[in-house]
């Protein structure tokens, strides 16, 4: 059968199976569940003769939604927190997985730019980050001690200050992904241009060791979390310019709801990060290399594995599930 036919064959099917799934009523689980099979053998249909076709894409989303909203209706609201992080959150950025990648190209490319700008450009540092910052930065590494700026203050008043504008920016970051996704990238590159100028100062000035072990103790999660929420504006902005079957209004909804999910999941590690730049990053320059760089191995890793890896296990893991169902 060609393509277009087992798409016109099957296409109500699909769209009635979309409408119960987005439908503000509760939905009968077994009859989805029944529904959900029919579509695991067309989608299996799909991948077998029509292995490059953006049909399974769409019928991949479709399961993937339908899981949730079937999985969602057998739990229990005491169940309901660790759910979203155990099923429905990996179920989401799974299937939104391409927005991520769209992030953390934007965020590499905005960093390279920001580092070679600064390599090439004497000024271009002070441009970016101001010069009483600047000629601070440099009097603590004249100082021997280049990551001082991390110890003025409380611990927890620099815990509490810094998690409050961390959270503010993402919280920026997303909202402006309502223009588009325009606003988002801007944002972005703001960011990861000043990241880039940061990181090369500190290069350019002989502490660049110094400054990786004590800077990442908690730029590890607050800078992969500042990616995560950038993705989840490009999804707001998706949302509105590429509704696809729907209208715009639902399309916003959807985008809307998914996406304010995702950038909600990233709050606990920006208020992880807070936590170890105003406790940890500050006794950076007299721990042993060893520990530094296993705060930033394991906390890469924890938040890598979460967003990155463990998505894929929770869904391969409900396909197996509903495909022996």
């Amino acid at each position: 059968m060609r393509e277009a036919a087992f798409i016109k064959q099957n296409k109500q099917k699909w769209l009635d199976f979309e409408r119960q799934i987005y439908a503000k009523e509760n939905s009968n689980p077994d009859e989805l569940s029944k529904l959900y099979i029919h579509l695991v053998n067309d989608l299996s249909y799909a991948q077998t003769f029509y292995p490059k076709s953006k049909t399974i894409l769409y019928l991949n989303s479709l399961a993937a939604k339908s899981f949730q909203k079937i999985y969602r209706t057998q739990k229990d609201d005491t169940n309901r927190l660790m759910y979203f992080f155990k099923t429905e959150l990996p179920l989401m950025v799974y299937e939104y997985k391409r927005y991520l990648l769209y992030a953390f190209v934007f965020f590499f490319v905005f960093v390279a730019i920001g580092t070679l700008s600064a390599s090439k450009d004497d000024t271009f540092i002070r441009l970016i980050l101001g010069d009483d910052y600047v000629n601070m930065t440099l009097e603590n590494i004249k100082a021997g001690d280049p990551m001082a700026v991390y110890k003025s203050g409380s611990n927890w008043g620099s815990h509490i200050g810094i998690t409050l504008n961390n959270l503010r920016v993402g919280i920026y970051s997303y909202i402006f992904g309502a223009l588009g996704g325009v606003g988002t990238v801007y944002i972005l590159f703001n960011n990861s241009v000043m990241l880039g100028a940061f990181q090369y100062m500190f290069y350019d000035q002989g502490v660049f060791w110094e400054s990786i072990r004590g800077i990442w103790i908690h730029g590890s999660m607050e800078i992969f979390a500042m990616v995560i929420e950038a993705a989840a504006g490009l999804i707001l902005g998706a949302s509105i310019l590429f509704p696809q079957t729907f209208s715009r209004y639902n399309s916003l909804k959807q985008g809307f709801a998914v996406s304010l999910k995702i950038v909600l999941s990233t709050f606990p590690f920006t208020i992880a990060a807070g936590f170890l730049e105003g406790y940890i990053t500050r006794y950076s320059n007299v721990m042993p290399n060893y520990l530094s760089i296993g705060i930033i191995l394991i906390t890469l890793s924890i938040i890598s594995f979460y967003y990155l890896i463990y998505p894929s296990f929770v869904y391969k893991k409900v396909m197996q599930n509903f495909k022996k169902s």
